[in-house]
């Protein structure tokens, strides 16, 4: 009998386990249900353990990035390697982690990379906390930021993709006839959850495809017009809204905070010549390790890249050399996911003033890391350079009319 009771209790401990887990594991989906319907405000300060690469550049970017999605960083742990074992972590560090957790009172785990199903579930059994992988990560950010219903569908897109391979971690688990790990759920309702991820899907890319077709008509109606398209693009709080402001007299929202864009605006600017007038546009901002399905969740939006005459990619300038080669890295990487031709490509070194305050600030154009891109210091922000900025876009896009122009009065 007492053999029989404690099969029971150990069954009971893991029934209470796999409950744990799975609220644990909605939080995040119901987390992005939570903050759409509240109109992005969710409740901040949500206290957070975080492991993260030894690299001063990836401990900075994990904190700004968490603290976009809200979350008060109590302790940070690095390794130089954060996704291995069976527990995301090294087995050592699942048990440093709980101890931390325990004392500084935090009840989320960020990791700093990608994890499966199953290294979420035992890191999260480990340490009875929520567990954040940084795609999760990026997802409650963009949650919080979509407004239109664009960017919403996109961010739900992508939130979709994210659970797509969980859901088919769930259904190989339930066939080797292991527990399955996403959310605790048998092998038939994973099927039944399985199939309605693809219909959700479905119905949101139809909804995205209209999108697209209306943009492909605004892009048709503004080559009538005869204007240059310049689009906007860059690492995330690199200055993009800023400088659109400046360039268009626009009063968009400005935020030192992560992804404060995630919509197209596009705005007829003239400068000195009233009569040569360019189609600007601002995008989403990019950041280092962007999956693949997040750029293509959001195709709608950034293919108005594609179809520029020209590209101003903006990079902080006032950064350190590593953290300028990885972001501009970053930046070509995901340009070369949307085939947009580096040719069109004006790089705009922001930020200029706050080199005043770092040596040699001279010599960041100087250097290989830009070498191939033709290249302007501005300060969006005080205005340095905007003038010479504006003389390279007309210089850069009107030539092509100008030269239409000119064979046709020849021809007549």
């Amino acid at each position: 009998m007492r053999k029989r009771k404690s099969v029971r209790g150990t069954h009971r401990a893991d029934a209470v386990d796999r409950e744990r887990f799975v609220k644990m594991s909605r939080a995040g989906a119901d987390g992005l249900q939570e903050t759409r319907r509240e109109g992005g405000n969710r409740p901040s300060g949500n206290k957070a353990t975080v492991v993260t690469y030894s690299d001063e550049f990836a401990i900075q970017e994990v904190k700004e990035l968490a603290k976009a999605a809200g979350y008060t960083v109590e302790a940070l742990i690095t390794q130089k390697q954060v996704v291995k074992s069976e527990y995301g972590v090294g087995v050592g560090k699942a048990e440093e982690l709980k101890e931390m957790m325990i004392q500084n009172g935090s009840k989320t785990i960020i990791v700093d990379e990608r994890l499966t199903s199953s290294q979420a579930y035992r890191l999260a059994t480990v340490t009875q906390a929520e567990v954040v992988d940084r795609e999760r990560l990026i997802l409650n950010i963009f949650a919080r930021r979509a407004v239109t219903t664009e960017a919403k569908l996109q961010v739900q897109l992508a939130e979709l993709r994210y659970e797509m391979p969980r859901a088919r971690d769930a259904v190989r688990y339930s066939v080797k006839g292991e527990k399955t790990g996403f959310m605790g759920l048998g092998e038939a309702t994973v099927d039944v959850k399985f199939r309605a991820l693809k219909r959700r899907m479905a119905t949101i890319k139809e909804k995205l495809v209209k999108a697209q077709s209306n943009r492909t008509i605004q892009r048709v109606e503004r080559r009538k017009l005869d204007m240059p398209f310049v689009s906007m693009a860059g690492y995330t709080s690199s200055g993009k809204t800023t400088l659109f402001n400046r360039l268009a007299s626009e009063t968009r929202e400005e935020s030192p905070d992560l992804f404060t864009t995630l919509t197209t605006t596009t705005r007829a600017v003239s400068f000195a010549d009233p009569k040569k007038k360019v189609m600007l546009s601002d995008t989403v901002g990019f950041v280092s390790r962007l999956p693949a399905y997040m750029v293509e969740s959001f195709k709608s939006t950034l293919e108005e890249l594609t179809y520029a005459d020209l590209v101003l990619l903006l990079i902080d300038a006032s950064e350190d050399q590593e953290s300028l080669s990885i972001k501009l890295e970053s930046c070509k990487d995901i340009l070369n996911q949307l085939k947009v031709d580096f040719k069109k490509i004006l790089l705009v070194l922001n930020k200029v003033d706050l080199l005043e305050k770092r040596a040699g600030a001279g010599e960041v154009e100087g250097g290989s890391l830009f070498e191939g891109f033709s290249t302007v210091k501005v300060s969006a922000a005080r205005g340095d350079g905007i003038h010479q900025l504006k003389t390279r876009i007309i210089e850069r896009t009107y030539p092509r009319l100008e030269a239409t122009l000119g064979k046709a009065q020849r021809m007549n």
